[in-house]
């Protein structure tokens, strides 16, 4: 079962900007997940995020692909903060094949969501979230599907350029990530019914040890910690997110109670599940 984040479209199919700064960042400050398509340059300051559960330190020329289904949440900016991106609604994706269109690459983007490039290439793409800004913030000017979906083919046949020069590796560093990457995955599918590292352990195949250390060394949580993260996370979301009752929500997570839910949120969050929806 999929982890319920508020979900984050478009108003409109296409919507680029060119000088997006912290301020409108501030949407995801909230953990959230996204049904569109973003993509988007960093040009000025550093920014640290976390991208489906994993954290990120965005620099200068990074680039940021992020596909449907991605969970996003904007941590504390380092210093001033200004991007560029090009975003395409869930209706303009679903009439594009994503996965066909970025091909063989698909694995390294969700792997390294976060890549550095050139600045010739980035600004290549720059010129052209600039051209789409110009159309998509002209209200004179209707973008029509067939302009939309053009718009996202060309992105995407570029990121598969961009992502097909990285060399895959196979070092021990990313095998650790990528056991962070799939425990993340059974966590997201089970959090609601199991809690206890030592089931992720076994479903992983590897001791609960290997586990354990790591996680800690490739995110400095412990894998309880990493678990809590996830729960809290669908806890606030529900608490700021929606009309339903402490109880409901204590119930909708699997408490027993919600004394004990209250306890649980208390101890990882520092207030409780009412004052944090009241703040």
């Amino acid at each position: 079962m999929n982890l319920e984040f508020p979900q984050v479209d478009l108003p409109s199919e296409v919507l680029a900007w060119t000088d997006v700064t912290e301020d409108i960042l501030n949407i995801y400050r909230q953990s959230s997940r996204l049904q569109a398509c973003i993509v988007a340059i960093c040009m000025e300051g550093t920014l640290k995020a976390t991208i489906n559960l994993l954290d990120y330190e965005i620099h200068p020329n990074d680039l940021i692909t992020l596909l449907p289904g991605s969970i996003i949440q904007l941590k504390d900016k380092t210093q001033k903060v200004r991007l560029c991106f090009a975003g395409f609604s869930s209706g303009c994706v679903e009439r594009t094949n994503l996965i066909q269109s970025i091909g063989e690459v698909y694995s390294k983007l969700i792997e390294h969501p976060v890549i550095p490039l050139s600045k010739e290439i980035a600004s290549y793409l720059k010129d052209y979230f600039s051209l789409i800004s110009r159309i998509s913030c002209n209200d004179s000017f209707e973008i029509v599907p067939e302009l939309a979906d053009i718009s996202l083919q060309t992105i995407l046949t570029s990121i598969h350029l961009i992502y097909r020069k990285i060399q895959k590796t196979t070092s021990n560093s990313n095998r650790k990530k990528e056991i962070c990457r799939k425990l993340i995955q059974l966590i997201n599918k089970h959090y609601k019914q199991e809690r206890h590292a030592k089931f992720y352990a076994g479903l992983l195949g590897i001791s609960l040890q290997h586990l354990s250390t790591t996680v800690k060394a490739v995110t400095g949580k412990t894998v309880s910690e990493t678990i809590a993260y996830v729960i809290i996370m669908d806890a606030k979301a529900k608490l700021k997110g929606s009309d339903m009752t402490i109880k409901e929500i204590a119930y909708s997570l699997n408490f027993s109670n919600a004394s004990f839910f209250g306890k649980y949120f208390k101890r990882h969050v520092g207030m409780t599940p009412l004052q944090f929806r009241n703040q």
